[in-house]
């Protein structure tokens, strides 16, 4: 695919066909992987899948097979999320001694309801096999509730979900990535509220001074925000 005149070299780029928002960036035995939404028969959004490719180096990259498959009737579409591994095996979804590699993701099913799901692999991502009590986070009743980020806390010894739900932030705590307790909402007076927010991401930074703080970076989705409204961030 490379060799085609008009593909880019630097820039990822799927097959072909749409893709947007990047998902589960994740490092597992040498190799990197990165999922995208997808939409594998059409060149605009919807019909969403989890596309997937491989690379040793960050640069040179192997497509593979769809990871995760748009369930129309069932699941629904999968929108974005992200991917974690598992190596204390805390989901015990590992099998054989192998780890799994546990995706997190927002299910959209054919009414527009979205809830959050886990699909995990115990191959380094070749298949993907859906958790069977999806959804882990039920919708509580929002039009938009999405975008699940996670984060292994080393100093609780739990994970930390960061979720989009319309114009604020919520999280979430668990102890094995598959049962969730919401902990703490961020929203206003804080921040732009000029449309939904979308794909949040809650990281440690440490400053030149060695203090630590947290950072919490979110997207402003509307139609004619302006564009240093797009993008928030807060420590």
């Amino acid at each position: 695919l490379y060799a085609e005149k008009y593909r880019p070299q630097l820039h990822f780029s799927a097959p072909q066909n749409w893709l947007n928002d990047p998902n589960g960036l994740v490092w597992n035995d040498g190799v990197f992987h990165l999922f995208y939404q997808h939409n594998p028969t059409g060149n605009d959004w919807g019909n969403m899948h989890w596309g997937h490719a491989t690379s040793k180096n960050l640069v040179d990259w192997e497509h593979r097979p769809l990871a995760l498959l748009a369930e129309p009737w069932g699941l629904g579409y999968m929108f974005s999320g992200c991917a974690v591994v598992d190596h204390d095996n805390t989901s015990g979804l590992g099998q054989g001694g192998k780890l799994p590699m546990v995706a997190l993701y927002t299910s959209c099913d054919v009414a527009g309801i979205q809830e959050q799901s886990v699909a995990y692999s115990v191959d380094n991502g070749e298949t993907w096999s859906q958790y069977a009590a999806n959804p882990v986070i039920p919708n509580p009743g929002l039009r938009d509730f999405r975008d699940p980020k996670v984060i292994w806390h080393e100093a609780t010894g739990e994970w930390v979900l960061t979720l989009a739900a319309d114009d604020h932030v919520e999280l979430y705590r668990s102890s094995n990535l598959l049962e969730w307790t919401k902990v703490c909402r961020f929203a206003k007076p804080y921040g732009s509220h000029q449309g939904v927010w979308e794909c949040p991401d809650l990281f440690p930074m440490t400053g030149p001074d060695g203090e630590m703080k947290w950072v919490l970076i979110v997207s402003v989705s509307a139609e004619h925000s302006k564009r240093d409204e797009s993008i928030q961030y807060f420590v």
